[in-house]
């Protein structure tokens, strides 16, 4: 159990990070499934719009520190084929 104020503070805003992380993270999500069910529609014009938009939804997630940035390039990278492949 934390007893030093510090150290109650820190759970206080750790707890409020999370739940902002939480949201950022979800969002990205949202955008990533956007372009991911375009593509499973075999619309290229609505993959290639739903990906404008999700790219920078991804460099903020890594700009924010909620997404590695290994990570935000790999799933551009796959989205970027995917939907040049349609």
């Amino acid at each position: 159990m934390a007893n030093t104020p510090q150290a109650r503070k820190r759970i206080r805003r750790n707890e409020r990070r999370a739940e902002i992380n939480t949201n950022r993270v979800s969002r990205i999500r949202t955008f990533v499934k956007k372009v991911e069910a375009a593509i499973a529609g075999g619309d290229k014009t609505a993959a290639s719009a739903a990906l404008k938009e999700a790219q920078p939804e991804l460099a903020r997630g890594v700009a924010r520190g909620v997404l590695h940035k290994n990570t935000a390039a790999r799933k551009f990278s796959r989205l970027t084929k995917a939907v040049s492949a349609l």
